[in-house]
């Protein structure tokens, strides 16, 4: 029989405990033992690194009475540099025997009994002859890079856990307040039927956030099991013991195999439920059933539907969104998804929304309006906010049916680019330079005034995943800029040899997809710490807007012209 690689909890526990600090040099006859120990001295007849109770005790042997020690300054002159090819890992299987041999075919670590038993037929490698200079291979290089990507995915699930954690609390906090408006209507006998639905919500409640703390404890925990991993092999290969670590490389790709993310990310999508609540209108006749209040529905939330990293994008087709009674070449100031196969595109130069479906690739509806629109967001309960620059006024629209108007709210300045988040609305304006926050309804909940020396032209903002920084891109100083809600930069990015930075969309790791250019465009891909940057695409004309549609993995550009641009982002 085979051996196998080996499981996640033996991997785990094979990692050796380390500090917290990071030592140059470790103490290696406590290293022998499992302990980690910063040296304060060194044996040149040795050559040993030793701690400060180690370094005391040496010469008090008699066979080490006359060798010479020198203090931690002087150790690195004395010290000659050594390679180690030898394995000293008891085997797991054989507790009296020694790692030597790994088989390639059922990639398995294995000492010599393992290798009689079970891999007789095998091409086995003896470690001590394939482990020569492997801290310096493209194989140790890729691993560690590898390992990174790992933790990086698991502290990704960790940060869309502790959100979706916040949306339940949120979510179940919203319907709670629909359920005490509707109460106040009808009489006590209603108290004892909504005790039934409290109870099944706090069931499901306590169900989910019950997942989500074990998707929590179980991400985090392979992120620290992977962290202390590469210390070891940062450990092992500074010490250069060879032989250590080639096993622990074997044992790292062993635990690069564990489906213990995805299993998480599985368990997360099982509690991506919408909590509403259901009225029932005819109130005299359901007094006497079991449902009279209404009951508890569970959805999918289609807003929290983990988006597919975007490595790439593969440009598709255009779709032609001019209609006959355009008098104008469009310009798609705005664009968002209502669905898998409706967009609707805010055309700036002919005052026009259009509602275009994606599976025939046309306009099916259009809705001229009093004036220029600019940005576009969407909103609950099938509503979208449109902003209205040169009437200084927001529109609530529902995009049930057709399009129309459901109330308007004016803003101070003249409004541009407009963002839902956590049930606000932000609003980039200009005369003044500033963003509103308010809430659905226009109430307004903050002001914050931009730097007139550092924004020049600001056309589209969006709101961070935490929702303590806001995203602008300034056209005229062709940047990205990151500003906290107290109007303070944190961060900026001004990307090289582009100019005229216009909309963007924000991925699900925080990082950005920023569209830039005239004739000549590009699409770039910016760090949600406005560190990094790199090309997505090249050669666009005059892109303008961005949105994306998780379901069919697409990016929509809209662009100045008579055509929307669509990319595949699998």
């Amino acid at each position: 029989m085979a051996v196998s690689g080996r499981k996640v909890a033996d991997f785990q526990g094979s990692i050796s405990k380390r500090s917290a600090e990071d030592f140059d040099h470790r103490c290696e006859p406590c290293l022998a033992i499992g302990q980690q120990i910063e040296a304060h001295g060194f044996c040149v007849d040795c050559q040993e690194h030793l701690c400060k109770n180690c370094f005391a005790y040496h010469q008090r042997l008699k066979a080490n009475k006359h060798h010479q020690l020198v203090n931690k300054d002087n150790m690195a002159k004395h010290a000659v540099s050594k390679e180690s090819d030898e394995c000293t890992e008891r085997c797991q299987v054989h507790k009296k025997e020694v790692i030597k041999f790994f088989c390639p075919k059922h990639e398995a670590l294995g000492c010599n009994d393992c290798i009689v038993l079970n891999h007789r037929a095998c091409d086995i490698y003896y470690i001590p002859e394939k482990c020569t200079g492997i801290g310096d291979s493209a194989e140790f290089r890729e691993l560690l890079k590898e390992l990174d990507q790992k933790v990086n995915e698991a502290d990704n699930i960790v940060k869309q856990a502790s959100n979706r954690e916040k949306e339940l609390d949120s979510c179940y906090d919203k319907l709670f307040k629909e359920i005490s408006m509707f109460r106040k209507e009808i009489n006590d006998r209603l108290d004892q039927l909504q005790k039934q639905i409290q109870t099944d919500a706090d069931k499901k409640k306590s169900t989910d956030k019950q997942t989500v703390k074990n998707i929590l404890e179980t991400c985090t925990n392979i992120s620290s099991d992977i962290k202390q991993l590469q210390s070891r092999l940062q450990d092992y290969k500074a010490s250069q013991q060879n032989g250590q670590l080639y096993i622990a490389m074997k044992q790292a790709k062993s635990k690069l195999k564990s489906d213990g993310i995805k299993e998480a990310d599985r368990s997360l999508e099982d509690t991506n439920m919408q909590y509403t609540f259901d009225q029932n209108q005819d109130l005299e006749n359901m007094l006497s059933r079991q449902n009279a209040l209404g009951k508890l529905t569970l959805s999918s939330g289609v807003t929290s539907k983990r988006m597919k990293p975007i490595d790439k994008l593969t440009r598709k087709e255009n779709i032609n969104i001019m209609t006959k009674s355009d008098l104008e070449a469009c310009w798609i100031s705005g664009c968002v998804v209502l669905s898998s196969s409706k967009l609707v595109a805010a055309d700036r130069a002919n005052a026009k929304l259009k509602v275009v479906d994606m599976n025939d690739k046309a306009v099916i509806e259009e809705t001229t309006l009093p004036s220029k629109p600019w940005g576009i967001a969407v909103m609950p309960q099938d509503h979208i906010a449109v902003t209205m620059p040169e009437k200084k006024e927001i529109l609530i629209m529902t995009t049930a049916g057709k399009l129309s108007t459901v109330r308007k709210f004016p803003v101070k300045g003249g409004c541009r680019d407009i963002a839902y988040h956590q049930d606000h609305l932000y609003i980039i304006c200009s005369d003044p330079k500033c963003v509103f926050i308010t809430d659905t309804q226009g109430n307004a909940q903050n002001t914050i005034l931009l730097d007139n020396k550092r924004f020049v032209d600001s056309y589209y903002l969006l709101p961070s995943k935490d929702s303590r920084h806001i995203f602008i891109s300034d056209l005229g100083s062709d940047s990205v800029v990151s500003i906290t809600l107290q109007g303070g930069i944190s961060a900026e990015y001004k990307i090289k040899n582009s100019k005229y930075t216009h909309g963007m969309m924000m991925l699900d790791d925080g990082s950005l997809l920023v569209c830039h250019g005239w004739n000549n465009g590009s699409i770039h891909r910016i760090s949600g710490d406005l560190k990094q940057c790199h090309t997505m695409i090249q050669a666009l004309s005059y892109p303008r807007s961005m949105c994306y549609n998780r379901n069919q993995h697409e990016v929509y550009v809209g662009c100045w012209g008579d055509h929307i641009i669509v990319f595949s982002a699998k």
